[in-house]
């Protein structure tokens, strides 16, 4: 695989798919399944003059909105569905949490998946399973029920993403596109502008029609995303020839078993540090290790822990990319319970203050991605992320709605810096075989950064939300943005940028 025709630098690295194979471990090539292996797909002459056209990008961002945009709904209907099954906040807010463990479990097994199925079938089979969520949701009975159904949305909606940049490299190969920038640039804008309608369309869809909108909406969005899929995306290959035992040794469930059983103890311990049960974290190191252990031995392993152990450019960018979930989540959520409860500004005005911060984050994850940046674009981002925490210090309840806003737009321009960067540094590191699982485990690292950053808001909080609060938080997202900007300074195999090339007709 061929990232760029400009260099990287000095310490230009090797391409994973072309390194040595460990002697224990099948080459990479032998692992893939025929689509991936076969350099000679046909390709049309549009596809090879248009690539990345709306209606095969289309459908896969579309799936990969999914499970974002469930994320945020349901924040409106908690109260509802409260009432209606007369249960309390604690039990409401289960909903919240179970599609995030879901997602946390599932991103990189539904690229494990992909890699043995092929990431279309996966892709359109992760849909179809939102679909029965929604239908599930929308015709719950009670709160067990409707757990049911967000664990379902959780699992089909993590398909979309891992398989969708497994589709976006399959098509680069074929057509000779080179690194697609402007497309990882549009998955981080598709997911950011979602995350912006998701609360004002949840409170549309529950006012209108109550909280089971918030389901029922799922039917015809997977069932369009189904449809663009069959007509746009290209088929894959067929299936190798293996027997049942085969495919049962191919998927490595003890390693999906124990590698669920980690991220959910270290999640669960994460997500409530002011009472924190050390039982969990032991529970995640003892399952970690078994983890290891385990995909050290198979053949065919979830993580191949021997490549990431050694891989230090692609542990850094999962690094960066925890770093970013945290801190972009605690100056998001953090700013929000501050601006309502201590600024005392109602929650439409808190949504007009924090706008900036999505359309910072559109707008320079457009430039990056049109221009291929990788490495300015992260140290800039933990820079504004610093100075993100530095204004946190001197705002107080009363500040001037220019200073708020201009801490909105600094939060905004750090996430959309370095979301499109450690996307594009993942692209490039990461062999065609493991693209998909990669690009899941990624995820995975931001959901941990998401969970995290609520404890930290409760600790530095405490029991009332305050100016003193904030402030402490601010000094917190000062030092998440040291972090960052050490992490990406001391990295020599970022490159400066990628060259986008476009094929001729």
């Amino acid at each position: 695989m061929t990232r760029t025709d400009e260099p990287h630098g000095p310490d230009q690295r090797q391409p994973r798919d072309q390194r040595q194979p460990r002697d224990q471990r099948q080459p990479d090539e032998q692992r893939q399944p025929d689509e991936e292996r076969r350099p000679d797909r046909p390709v049309t002459p549009a596809q090879r003059s248009n690539p990345f056209g709306w209606r095969f990008s289309l459908p896969l961002l579309l799936g990969s909105t999914l499970n974002p945009i469930n994320s945020s709904m349901i924040a409106v209907g908690l109260v509802s569905i409260a009432a209606d099954f007369r249960t309390g906040p604690a039990a409401t807010a289960s909903l919240v949490s179970v599609l995030y463990l879901c997602s946390a479990v599932m991103q990189p097994t539904m690229g494990k998946l992909s890699t043995l199925f092929g990431p279309r079938r996966v892709f359109q089979a992760g849909v179809a399973v939102l679909l029965i969520g929604g239908t599930v949701g929308g015709l719950a009975p009670n709160l067990g029920v409707l757990l049911l159904s967000r664990a379902l949305i959780g699992v089909g909606t993590s398909a979309c993403y891992p398989t969708a940049m497994a589709l976006v490299r399959r098509r680069a190969r074929t057509t000779g596109a080179g690194v697609p920038s402007r497309v990882l640039g549009s998955f981080s804008i598709a997911a950011q502008i979602t995350v912006v309608i998701g609360l004002p369309l949840g409170g549309v869809l529950a006012g209108s029609f109550g909280w089971r909108a918030l389901f029922w909406v799922n039917v015809p969005l997977a069932a369009l995303v189904i449809a663009f899929a069959a007509v746009a995306v290209e088929r894959d290959d067929q299936l190798p020839r293996r027997g049942a035992a085969a495919t049962v040794a191919a998927l490595d469930l003890p390693g999906i078993a124990l590698f669920a059983g980690t991220v959910v103890a270290l999640l669960v311990f994460l997500g409530d540090l002011s009472r924190p049960r050390w039982w969990l974290l032991a529970v995640a190191v003892v399952l970690g290790v078994l983890l290891v252990v385990r995909e050290r031995r198979t053949a065919t392993p979830l993580l191949d822990v021997v490549l990431l152990a050694r891989d230090r450019p692609l542990q850094r960018t999962y690094g960066r990319q925890l770093l970013a979930g945290l801190g972009m989540y605690t100056a998001l959520y953090g700013a929000s319970q501050w601006l309502e409860a201590a600024g005392g500004y109602a929650p439409a005005q808190v949504g007009l203050i924090m706008l900036p911060l999505s359309l910072a984050s559109i707008g320079a994850a457009r430039l990056v991605s049109t221009r291929g940046w990788v490495r300015g674009p992260l140290v800039v981002g933990a820079v504004m992320l610093i100075a993100s925490g530095a204004v946190m210090q001197v705002v107080r309840g009363r500040s001037p709605i220019v200073l708020l806003v201009a801490m909105s737009v600094l939060f905004g321009l750090s996430s959309g810096f370095s979301n499109v960067s450690n996307q594009t540094a993942l692209y490039v590191q990461t062999a065609d075989a493991d693209i998909a699982t990669a690009s899941g485990l990624s995820r995975t690292f931001a959901y941990v950064g998401a969970i995290f950053s609520s404890s930290l808001i409760g600790l530095t909080f405490g029991p009332r939300v305050s100016d003193h609060g904030f402030h402490l938080l601010g000094w917190a997202v000062v030092g998440i943005g040291t972090a960052s900007l050490l992490l990406t300074g001391l990295d020599r195999a970022i490159p400066g940028r990628v060259a986008v090339r476009r094929p001729t007709a």
